[in-house]
């Protein structure tokens, strides 16, 4: 079974989308806080971190770079209620190798899809 984090300040989303994504055969654990998700990642347990970009207190961005410190192979898929532009992402964030976005709201099956792409991707 695959596990997922899911990290959004927004109750209501965290809660629909674990509950689809475990409709779907995956583990969940959803976080409205970005620090208590941060105090509680533990390397190698997630197969794939959901986090939103903008929250308060700790923006995704930010969180992910900890993420990182403390696990440099974990897959991340970020979610924007904001329209994506690549090519501004990467002037802005050079260091930031993701490659996965997803733009609110999204359907359960589009993002099962897009986080098993992810997940598989090298």
């Amino acid at each position: 079974m695959r596990k997922v984090a899911i990290v959004d300040d927004e109750v209501d989303i965290t809660t629909v989308l674990k509950k689809g994504l475990e409709q779907n055969g995956f583990s969940v654990d959803a976080f409205n806080d970005p620090h208590e998700a941060l105090a509680s990642f533990n390397p190698n347990h997630y197969d794939l971190m959901i986090i939103d970009i903008r929250m308060p207190k700790l923006n995704g961005f930010d969180l992910y770079r900890e993420i990182r410190k403390k696990d440099n192979k974990i897959k991340v898929c970020f979610l924007t209620a904001f329209e994506i532009y690549y090519e501004e992402f990467r002037k802005m964030f050079p260091t930031i190798d993701v490659k996965a976005f997803v733009r609110k709201p999204v359907s359960i099956s589009a993002l099962v899809k897009q986080i098993n792409t992810t997940i598989e991707s090298p």
